[in-house]
């Protein structure tokens, strides 16, 4: 594969056509995954911070699985906080659920003062299978 792939889970297309960017790019055998927050079907974020980190994950693993992959495939993971030091415990229980076991993905954790409306986004690359 040459050229670059646009990625989009089939449900959930119309925000990615809105604001103009794919919800991952495939690059040879690289997945590289956009950022993406706890929003619900219309767009808006979930009110309780362990529901949206919960969203968050769930439309993760939409987009990692058009393209091909799970989270069992992801090497490098960028997770935003807009109040790290009250959310991360929650947080880490989201993540250990998602990630239970080594070889953990390489991870950095950034504390951001907006989101668009959200408090979590996570991007990630991935290597695709096979």
């Amino acid at each position: 594969m040459s050229a670059n792939q646009a990625i989009f889970p089939a449900a959930r297309t119309a925000v990615y056509e809105k604001h103009r960017y794919s919800a991952a790019i495939r690059s040879g055998d690289l997945l590289f995954v956009s950022g993406q927050v706890g929003s619900r079907e219309d767009g808006s974020p979930e009110p309780d911070y362990t529901d949206q980190v919960e969203q968050a994950f769930a439309n993760l693993k939409a987009v990692l699985e058009a393209g091909g992959c799970s989270l069992d495939d992801v090497v490098d993971v960028t997770s935003f906080h807009t109040d790290p030091e009250t959310q991360f415990e929650t947080f880490l229980a989201a993540k250990d659920r998602h990630f239970p076991e080594a070889p953990f993905p390489n991870w950095t954790a950034i504390g951001v003062t907006w989101l668009a409306g959200f408090d979590f986004e996570i991007k990630v690359v991935a290597r695709v299978p096979g």
